[in-house]
């Protein structure tokens, strides 16, 4: 690897400077500008440094499920090509001009995906939607631009606050957008025609893994007999066949551990016989922390740091789904490990 170059420094640049970019495609384009920087003059040489740098790249986030799938396509990608290479230099060139070409198609598919999912959108209807998606929201604006008339639901989301971000965006398109909390999926699901939510990753049995609170959604249209609907582009299929939750690369021992905060409520009688409740809040590594006025949304570092131990991601099993929208067509569940198969074999 060049000694000069650093792959997660120019990986975390490409998405601070381009923020509609996935993680998949960035992470790809990191590893394409770390061919152009490397002095491997050796294959064995060249594979070991491109397997460090997708390493460092997963190591580099607390959430790696979509970095990892870029990171694997891309490594099946350059050793499926470093069979009897002639020329090891114009080698190189080659893969650059190709992994160049492949981030130029990505932003592809989500287009290809929007045109593709708008037919199942009704025309008076109202969707459900979770947190922020960029191919959903996409998704959407076709809909709303094809003069079809509908509603949406966004579930606040509130550990990323995605679901303000969507409001955002659709409400800028014209498209009626109600934030709602996600408690209250249950509430309105009598209420909408379909749920569209996007992808994390897709995993080999056709399961999902996406921002947390999914699979209770899926849970809850199942029982309400509704379409839950996933959109994702196919360099987000990754090699993974989880179980359950606890199956997913994203868990460690300190998930749901909750140590971090504790919250005591001590309600008070004020002069004016109105009730104050306040909250003690301890901490192990600081038990000296005051009581303080509770609100909606705390602020204290405890408060951050309990927040850390909850999962960011969830898996959805493919019983609760309905069908994958996707650039490589509409998929049942069924049809992922297919599709793996041919771009890994």
């Amino acid at each position: 690897m060049a000694q000069d170059f650093d792959v997660v420094a120019t990986y975390k640049n490409l998405l601070f400077s381009s923020p509609e970019l996935s993680m998949p495609v960035a992470a790809i384009q990191s590893l394409v500008e770390l061919i152009k920087h490397s002095k491997a003059t050796t294959m064995a040489e060249f594979m070991l440094s491109i397997k460090d740098a997708s390493q460092q790249l997963k190591s580099s986030v607390r959430n790696s499920i979509s970095l990892s799938a870029g990171c694997d396509l891309f490594l099946r990608f350059v050793t499926r090509n470093s069979q009897d290479v002639a020329d090891f230099e114009t080698w190189k060139k080659s893969l650059i001009v190709r992994g160049q070409s492949f981030v130029e198609k990505a932003d592809a598919c989500r287009y290809k995906i929007a045109e593709l999912g708008v037919p199942f959108i009704k025309d008076g209807g109202v969707v459900l939607i979770h947190a922020h998606s960029r191919v959903v929201s996409l998704l959407l604006q076709k809909a709303a631009a094809s003069h079809k008339r509908f509603k949406v639901f966004v579930t606040e989301s509130s550990q990323t606050q995605g679901g303000i971000r969507s409001a955002k965006v659709l409400r800028a398109a014209g498209i009626p957008t109600t934030i709602i909390l996600d408690a209250a999926v249950g509430y309105v699901i009598d209420k909408v025609d379909m749920v569209l939510v996007g992808a994390e990753g897709v995993v080999e049995n056709g399961g999902l893994i996406n921002q947390i609170g999914s699979y209770q959604m899926a849970i809850v249209a199942k029982a309400a007999n509704k379409p839950f609907y996933a959109v994702a582009e196919s360099y987000k299929f990754v090699r993974l066949f989880p179980l359950n939750q606890y199956d997913l690369p994203t868990y460690n021992a300190d998930t749901l551990s909750f140590q971090e905060l504790n919250v005591d409520y001590d309600p008070q009688t004020n002069e004016d016989g109105t009730i104050t409740t306040t909250s003690t809040i301890s901490s192990a590594a600081s038990p000296s922390t005051a009581s303080s006025q509770t609100a909606l949304h705390m602020k204290t570092s405890e408060d951050r740091a309990s927040q850390g131990s909850n999962p960011l991601v969830d898996y959805t099993p493919p019983n609760y789904i309905t069908l994958l929208l996707t650039d490589l067509g509409v998929l049942t569940p069924s049809g992922v490990s297919d599709e793996l198969i041919k771009l890994y074999l």
